[in-house]
């Protein structure tokens, strides 16, 4: 590779670091009950970069997801200023709720999906600009200043999980910014990872306790216990992808 490409790559890696750079954060230990430790979030200044000592991640538990609730898709709407139009439906679907029926058994399963933040997120790989990236935390995101909406990483996405932007928005929210002819997804709430709030607002919603969220790397954070005890599952995991979500129930 040239010394120019390196330049330009560099430049690029600190443009997204400053624009969405946010903090690795530090954990204090809290204990909860006889043998379980939850880790507590706590924001590091705002100047300092991520780290892969994280990695964060959602678990779903889709036995307490009840039948007809929406109430993780609204609250996402809600935090990222997604718009409604004609009724419930939104200009875009950063999460939506999928019904999966075994045609064998009949037995069916609801769940919220969402970008699944792959260690080896295909929507990176393809992506001509480098606008996808995957942060050192495990946080896939799209920087919009330098998508040019070629939607290559939509079709690489086996999830469904990006949208595209088609119309000029107004009134967007500082935490969440969008522009048409751009293509986003879930951030993983990145905005409240960085202010150290321990929490998404899918998570904080669901009143049902379906959705887990923590660091997958910290064997002492809720989410990994859970894991540990009763397992969960990556969607497509034939395409050895290694989620950031996992499911159980499935």
């Amino acid at each position: 590779m040239s010394s120019k490409t390196n330049s330009s790559s560099n430049k690029i890696d600190q443009y997204r670091r400053r624009l969405l750079g946010g903090s690795a954060a530090a954990v204090a230990g809290l204990t909860l009950a006889p043998g379980l430790i939850l880790n507590t979030v706590q924001a590091k200044p705002a100047d300092q970069a991520v780290s892969n000592k994280n990695r964060w991640g959602l678990l779903i538990d889709t036995k307490k997801c009840a039948d007809g609730c929406t109430d993780c898709v609204t609250a996402c709407n809600t935090e990222h200023g997604l718009r409604e139009i004609h009724g419930p439906a939104t200009d875009a679907q950063w999460i939506r709720n999928v019904t999966l029926k075994n045609k064998s058994t009949g037995h069916t399963v609801n769940m919220p999906v969402m970008c699944q933040h792959c260690e080896n997120p295909p929507c990176v790989d393809v992506c001509p600009t480098g606008a996808s990236f995957k942060r050192d935390d495990g946080i896939v995101l799209v920087d919009k200043h330098i998508c040019i909406g070629c939607r290559y990483c939509m079709m690489a996405c086996p999830y469904k999980a990006r949208n595209f932007i088609h119309e000029v928005l107004t009134d967007q929210l500082p935490v969440a910014p969008r522009g048409k002819g751009t293509v986003e997804a879930c951030t993983l709430c990145v905005h409240k990872v960085d202010n150290g709030d321990g929490t998404t607002a899918c998570a904080d919603a669901c009143k049902h306790g379906a959705i887990t969220f923590g660091d997958l790397n910290d064997k002492n954070s809720l989410i990994s216990k859970k894991l540990e005890m009763t397992g969960g599952r990556q969607l497509r995991a034939e395409l050895g992808l290694n989620t950031g979500v996992r499911y159980q129930g499935l």
